[in-house]
């Protein structure tokens, strides 16, 4: 008989023994049961020894059970991103068949190459390649990277992604201090950017734009808005439209080149994307009103002189960057009071288009805010869709924060 007694009642089982040693090396063990890619230093347990800052490791869960693979990078301040949850062995193999996926996904099951030659190649954790944005723009590649062991292995995969997308050059930005931080040499990339191009012109719907990477923000241009832009021509023929933090002018060119606004107002605080946009409007032989002006101010004083548009778009840039509840307040507050703002200059009757790109806002605080901003007015939103980013931004169940992008489309009455 067995000298191991079961425990007592309201005590806890003893953990289980794991012997480690057949794990195959380098491997990662978790504290915690978890789906999430991202896993931060408090639900890491042990790592073999031998794993190296960026090596591709096995991953196992509390109970020794096998449950992925991942990049390891002990620096970092998410040491761990798994890549692949299978109970299966995963091998440095993945990627390609991950990097496959992906490009089929965008180019054969949605065929965006029809009405674009812009959009989001690779989607991070949406991707399974957690660490990594691609942003395909004509014949050129802008990469993002915020992980070490990604870094190590894009230049090898550079060749089979221009393979597969039609393109020829690359482009790599890192945040300098993320890159600081995980390890990052920016020389590393040096002779993959060497011969890509400062700006490209790309199309969109119909619409032209052109992509500057050293001036724009983030890649330059934001592919996530590409259906949104092109569905707020529906609203527009004959119309009086604003366009409030118009950043290059995608809504106000769709707006007015598709849709055949009779007159768009476009204003944004940014000088840099002002120019940007008159460009934009010049390679499309289309007339827009631009505004460099801050949103509030603009806002603010068309409110006093009485102005009135039959339809508004508000995309402010993100105003909430932390979970710190100060600093999550007043960005709350400022979606509010420009909401307001705008909600007060639409017609009756008029169309309101809303965005927001803060992750940490949920679409049901912020749809929460838009409505107080109209109600403080006493005006009523007649709310007809939400949407988000487009196909090619896809989001893996086990990491839905991922999904940032918020847009609501409603009628003021």
């Amino acid at each position: 008989m067995s000298d191991l007694l079961p425990p007592a009642k309201g005590e806890k089982a003893p953990p289980p023994v794991i012997d480690r040693t057949a794990w195959p090396k380098p491997w990662a063990q978790l504290k915690y049961f978890t789906f999430q890619p991202a896993i931060f230093p408090r639900l890491l347990g042990q790592v073999s020894s031998d794993a190296r800052p960026g090596d591709f490791v096995n991953v196992y869960d509390k109970n020794g059970n096998l449950t992925g693979g991942g990049l390891f990078n002990p620096r970092a301040k998410i040491p761990l991103r798994v890549v692949c949850h299978s109970t299966e062995p995963v091998k440095e193999d993945y990627f390609e068949a991950a990097i496959r996926r992906a490009v089929g996904l965008r180019r054969t099951l949605f065929k965006l190459d029809e009405t674009t030659d812009a959009y989001r190649l690779i989607n991070s954790d949406g991707d399974g390649l957690s660490g990594l944005t691609i942003d395909r723009y004509g014949d050129t590649l802008l990469c993002e990277v915020y992980s070490l062991g990604i870094a190590q292995r894009l230049p090898a995969w550079l060749p089979l992604l221009h393979e597969l997308a039609g393109t020829k050059f690359a482009r790599v930005q890192v945040d300098h201090d993320l890159g600081s931080l995980e390890g990052i040499k920016p020389s590393t990339f040096n002779e993959t950017t060497a011969a890509a191009p400062r700006a490209v012109k790309i199309r969109e719907h119909g619409v032209r734009y052109e992509v500057d990477f050293a001036e724009g923000h983030k890649t330059g241009f934001f592919c996530d808005q590409r259906d949104n832009r092109r569905g707020i021509a529906r609203f527009t023929t004959g119309a009086r439209v604003l366009d409030l933090c118009c950043y290059t002018g995608g809504f106000s060119l769709n707006a007015k080149v598709v849709g055949g606004a009779d007159e768009v107002t476009s204003v944004d605080l940014d000088e840099a994307a002002i120019a940007q946009a008159k460009r934009n409007a010049n390679l499309n032989q289309a007339r827009l009103k631009f505004v460099h002006a801050d949103a509030f101010a603009y806002a603010r004083q068309m409110q006093t002189n009485g102005e009135k548009w039959d339809v508004v778009v508000l995309d402010p840039p993100k105003f909430i960057f932390t979970r710190d509840e100060h600093g999550n307040w007043e960005g709350r507050q400022k979606y509010e009071d420009l909401n307001l703002l705008a909600i007060s200059l639409v017609k009756l009757g008029g169309i309101f288009v809303t965005c927001s790109c803060s992750g940490l806002l949920s679409l049901e605080d912020f749809e929460a805010h838009v409505i107080k901003a109209a109600h403080r007015q006493s005006r009523r939103l007649q709310f007809f869709d939400r949407t988000g980013p487009g196909v090619d931004h896809p989001v893996y169940s086990n990491c839905l924060e991922s999904r940032y992008l918020k847009v609501l489309w409603a009628r003021v009455l």
